[in-house]
């Protein structure tokens, strides 16, 4: 790997991206066995540290690195010091100290993760800061469509919704570019960011331009925490204009992939129809996100992707 840390996909050179998933393909095909253990990390401590609600991503880390034979700390910020005031800085140095050699944060601020990389010696990964973003959900979406349609390169991918709060959205569109994917940003005019285009990024405020001829929808969950004040007039009318349902579905490719980070709000930005349809690899994207994430958790821990034995 080029960097110590995984903070974001802005900076993953494309060997590195491409070395991830292709070890994944590897991972995945050990969970599928009935002995999913491997000893790649034993002897190694991977400590998972959660300032913000998570169910998939949480559990995923936690199921990655058991399965790679880790030893696995999970920190609760509500039974920890950080609310008898102890700063962030000094609870992770605690950990630090406890010869802990990989450190998996999430955090409400954005950077959080980078400073923490500059200040400790644990091998930092970044799980989700703030609206900056969430790389291994990049990653996870990546091999999904790999997998699924056989490449990267050439797929042109809608990312519908609430683009200007999603730090998904920014992991995709650095991820996707780098792998050779066309992307399109569709939404509300108020939920694409100011100058999102030079991202090189096509722009659809209009759900049915901007899904014509797609092979990949990834549809993103209204990011309500983060907004400061409704910048639509009613979630009915979001739905009703921007919520992808098996009519509008059909205004994309025949064969036209279904991808969603959850967790969803069903019947605004998806109907149960196409989010549980026969396009739709929602559920299928769980398994991928423990294989990836095995992926990262193994090369940050020193590991070589030729070396990897099952």
């Amino acid at each position: 790997m080029a960097f110590r840390h995984l903070l974001g996909l802005q900076e993953l050179p494309k060997e590195d991206i491409q070395n991830i998933l292709k070890l994944a393909v590897t991972f995945k095909d050990l969970i599928l066995k009935p002995v999913k253990k491997v000893p790649t990390l034993k002897g190694k401590t991977v400590a998972n540290f959660f300032f913000e609600p998570s169910t998939r991503t949480k559990t995923s880390f936690e199921i990655a690195a058991k399965r790679l034979s880790a030893d696995v700390l999970n920190l609760s910020i509500s039974t920890s010091s950080v609310v008898k005031g102890e700063t962030l800085l000094d609870t992770l140095k605690t950990i630090e100290a406890m010869q802990v050699d990989i450190v998996v944060i999430r955090h409400s601020v954005s950077g959080v993760p980078f400073m923490l990389s500059q200040k400790i010696k644990s091998v930092v990964v970044n799980a989700g800061d703030g609206m900056h973003e969430h790389p291994t959900q990049g990653l996870l979406d990546l091999f999904t469509i790999m997998d699924k349609k056989g490449k990267i390169e050439g797929q042109t991918v809608a990312l519908v919704g609430d683009i200007a709060h999603s730090r998904v959205a920014r992991s995709n569109i650095f991820g996707l570019i780098k792998m050779g994917a066309k992307v399109r940003v569709v939404g509300p005019a108020t939920l694409i960011p100011r100058d999102v285009q030079k991202m090189g990024v096509e722009v659809f405020t209009d759900l049915e331009s901007g899904l014509k001829g797609v092979d990949v929808i990834n549809i993103l969950r209204m990011q309500l925490e983060r907004q400061k004040k409704y910048l639509f007039p009613t979630i009915r009318e979001y739905a009703m204009l921007f919520g992808v349902n098996s009519k509008k579905l059909k205004w994309a490719k025949p064969d036209c992939l279904v991808i969603h980070p959850g967790p969803m709000n069903r019947g605004i930005e998806v109907s149960p129809n196409v989010a549980d349809g026969p396009q739709s690899a929602i559920e299928e994207q769980v398994t991928n996100g423990v294989a990836v994430r095995m992926a990262v958790l193994y090369l940050m821990g020193g590991g070589k992707a030729n070396e990897v034995t099952d």
